[in-house]
């Protein structure tokens, strides 16, 4: 079945289709969700709280969109709250980030195609702003167009095209940054 098919069987009352719409895009979801917060087991709640909205809201889904999209757009506005939230706020600043990590490498690109040193981009991923972080998510990750950034994000493609410009260039700096350390450190 495709997604269009389990929503109309969802929206009739199907249970069966519910679980294997959540149970298709959970990992989806999930490592969209962990990326952006970089916590696995506040991940899997807000996975698990991303679906339940998906679910209730499910009727307010326009077949016109790309079902991927809207889902992400949903995973993507729950993850905006709690990183608005006070109580994340305040447990971020309690916990701190580790900045004794170094990386190889001069070009972030090599980076994520290589797909080494996840420590070291996820801790520089977590150095940018949030809009940024959720472009390049999105684009590396999760391989969307920029008009789907666009449409998930609620921003205009050339928004979009900054902040990917925008954080690329910081990640660059962050891991560069990184890598002088570590030469500072061993020489």
């Amino acid at each position: 079945m495709t997604d269009l098919e389990l929503v109309a069987e969802i929206k009739k009352g199907s249970r069966s289709s519910q679980e294997i719409l959540v149970r298709r895009h959970y990992k989806l979801i999930y490592s969209f969700l962990y990326r952006m917060i970089g916590d696995k087991e506040l991940a899997k709640d807000l996975t698990q709280e991303t679906f339940i909205k998906l679910l209730n809201n499910i009727s307010k889904y326009k077949p016109s969109s790309e079902f991927r999209s809207w889902m992400l757009t949903v995973a993507s506005n729950h993850a905006k709250d709690l990183l608005k939230s006070k109580a994340y706020k305040d447990s971020r600043n309690t916990y701190g980030l580790n900045d004794n990590d170094s990386v190889t490498g001069k070009s972030v690109f090599s980076i994520f195609e290589k797909n080494e040193k996840r420590k070291e981009i996820k801790e520089a991923l977590e150095e940018l702003p949030d809009y940024q972080r959720e472009a390049i998510l999105f684009k590396y990750y999760h391989d969307l167009k920029i008009s789907e950034i666009a449409t998930v994000t609620n921003a205009s493609v050339p928004t979009v095209k900054s902040r990917l410009n925008q954080g690329l260039k910081k990640l660059k700096i962050y891991l560069q940054r990184g890598e002088m350390d570590e030469e500072n450190t061993n020489g």
